[in-house]
């Protein structure tokens, strides 16, 4: 059985909505301050920190991507973006964007090691809802 995790975009988040080819460029800011720490440490840290190719097929085009690794222990993490429809307490309507992380059936316990490091970068980042795996809740963004 698949699991999932949710970073969502409340009111109190540094952005409503995001686009697949934004978080595509939330990753490669990853990549390049990973790589930045590996230089640091004379280690090849960016390889290690993201052993993944970031992939997209056509019909997932703006909808999701997936990470496809070739290393050892590593596998494959989708990543997708949608909306949803949520009342709130004085009850009124509004849509909200959510990012959804999902390790399938052929994902690997180091695949959710760094689906988990992912979620909670992204989640820092946008200062949103994060929706763990286990289906903890982690708020990163500032609450009255």
């Amino acid at each position: 059985m698949s699991e999932s995790a949710y970073i969502k975009l409340v009111p109190g988040s540094s952005q409503e909505t995001i686009t697949i080819d934004e978080i595509k460029e939330l990753f490669a800011y990853y990549k390049k301050i990973t790589v930045k720490t590996g230089d640091q440490l004379d280690w090849d840290y960016g390889s290690n920190a993201f052993p993944y190719d970031i992939m997209e097929t056509a019909e997932g085009k703006g909808k999701w991507i997936y990470f496809q690794s070739k290393a050892d222990r590593y596998n494959v993490i989708l990543l997708g973006v949608d909306q949803e429809k949520i009342v709130d307490s004085d009850l009124s309507e509004r849509i909200q964007t959510y990012i959804q992380l999902t390790l399938p059936e052929a994902s690997t316990y180091g695949d959710k090691g760094k689906a988990n490091e992912f979620c909670k970068f992204l989640a820092k980042k946008l200062k949103g809802e994060l929706h763990l795996f286990n289906n903890r809740i982690m708020y990163f963004y500032p609450r009255k």
